[in-house]
């Protein structure tokens, strides 16, 4: 009789438990409030979970658009670049503009090199660690300290250093947009730009940021104005607040006037151009 009784609870328990299960199953919402309208938008993006947004695939960076639509004009994906009809989904689902050329972009580096050493650093083989000692051992405050810490952030092999320049240089190639070599450079030379940008400005030192006690080096900009002078297509806009000449890609015609004015050899064509016109 006892056995009888507990097995009889026993199983009373158990419809009850199962009961309580099937209440809160049709009760509660299958899926985490805003997790459809992330499903939504990570069903538009390519689905390569390449990382080249510079988050972890295309469900991380549908959830972050979803809490913020205008990362758009900031975040780098050359899958959704080339998909007309997906941008066009995109932009009705996020209720935002988006132009096509600013999801490719590209790594670029705003040092030419050369910058020689005014003391031998000896510390962590990091450009962190160096840059903590007096800003770093280049003569130019601003001058890539060549130790690697982008190269070594790079997932995609596009970083290497010049050992002859004392640079980190950019296979544009291989770069696939994702910025995560940005944040390693404790100098701020690293600048990510549109694929379709025409002239790589390849200098960081502001006429208007001296450092005392440091000077420039020899081949960076003067801020002479000349390519600004030199171009005829109005591509070329100087930013006082920086000092610094600005490139417009549409009105480039790559006629390479402001890369022959430059008296430093501080612009050059930017290399992540397809076919640059001879």
């Amino acid at each position: 009789m006892q056995l009888f009784l507990s097995v009889l609870i026993i199983t009373f328990i158990g419809l009850l438990c199962g009961t309580a299960i099937y209440i809160v199953y049709i009760r509660v919402p299958h899926k985490v409030p805003g997790l459809r309208r992330i499903d939504e938008i990570n069903s538009i993006l390519p689905g390569m979970n390449c990382g080249a947004c510079g988050y972890a695939g295309c469900f991380a960076l549908a959830k972050e658009l979803v809490n913020n639509p205008d990362l758009t004009s900031t975040i780098s994906c050359p899958m959704l670049a080339g998909d007309q009809e997906a941008i066009k989904n995109l932009e009705i689902a996020l209720g935002v503009s988006i132009d096509p050329s600013s999801l490719s972009k590209k790594a670029m580096m705003n040092c030419t090199g050369n910058s020689p050493a005014i003391f031998d650093y000896s510390g962590i083989p990091s450009c962190k660690a160096a840059a903590l000692q007096a800003g770093g051992f280049k003569r130019c405050p601003y001058a890539c300290l060549g130790l690697g810490d982008c190269v070594l952030a790079c997932n995609y092999d596009a970083l290497s250093i010049d050992k002859e320049k004392g640079i980190a240089v950019i296979d544009y190639d291989k770069c696939t947009g994702c910025s995560l070599c940005v944040k390693e450079c404790p100098q701020g030379l690293i600048q990510m730009v549109p694929g379709n940008s025409p002239i790589a400005f390849k200098c960081n030192y502001g006429e208007l940021k001296p450092i005392p006690g440091r000077e420039r080096c020899d081949f960076g900009c003067i801020h002479c104005r000349k390519c600004f002078n030199a171009c005829t297509h109005n591509a070329i806009t100087w930013n006082k607040e920086k000092a610094e000449p600005e490139f417009i890609a549409d009105n480039c015609v790559f006629c390479g006037d402001c890369i022959e004015a430059c008296p430093n050899n501080t612009l050059e064509f930017f290399k992540a151009q397809e076919q640059v016109p001879q």
